[in-house]
């Protein structure tokens, strides 16, 4: 397993960047399930006031100290002002959800000195991996992609 995405798994608060208010959103099932396995999760919405009954925090800035970590998933476009956020507040590692082209934000968050995961799913690695994930995971481990 990498590097990166070992220290992301094991790493116990982490920012959820695309949990939206409306609750329908890949960022919220992430939230929960991450919630679920043990993980202080953190949603950062620019303007929702909860989410799932928790506190949302506007930008990144305005989280915790102890977060270092993130988990992208909005549109690689506006990714970018994510990014800048991420900089200024000293996060140093961020994890852009599978399914879109982060390569730029990724990029630009490397040069920075952060360091990244693109195009893989989280839930494939955040233990207890079950359900559908649990059968990916096999998957990749059966043709060396994990």
């Amino acid at each position: 397993m990498l590097p990166e995405i070992q220290y992301f798994i094991n790493t116990k608060h982490i920012a959820i960047v695309g949990a939206g208010s409306s609750g329908k959103k890949f960022g919220n099932y992430v939230y929960k399930e991450l919630k679920k396995k043990g993980y202080t999760v953190y949603p950062v919405h620019p303007t929702a006031e909860t989410i799932e009954g928790d506190k949302v925090y506007n930008n990144l800035q305005s989280l915790p100290d102890d977060v270092d970590a993130a988990f992208i998933a909005i549109k690689p476009e506006k990714a970018e002002t994510v990014i800048d956020n991420a900089i200024a507040k000293g996060i140093k590692h961020l994890w852009f959800q599978q399914g879109a082209d982060f390569s730029r934000p990724a990029a630009k968050a490397e040069a920075a000195g952060i360091k990244t995961v693109i195009d893989k799913c989280i839930l494939m690695y955040a233990e207890p991996v079950g359900g559908i994930h649990a059968f990916h995971r096999f998957i990749w481990k059966l043709f060396g992609k994990l």
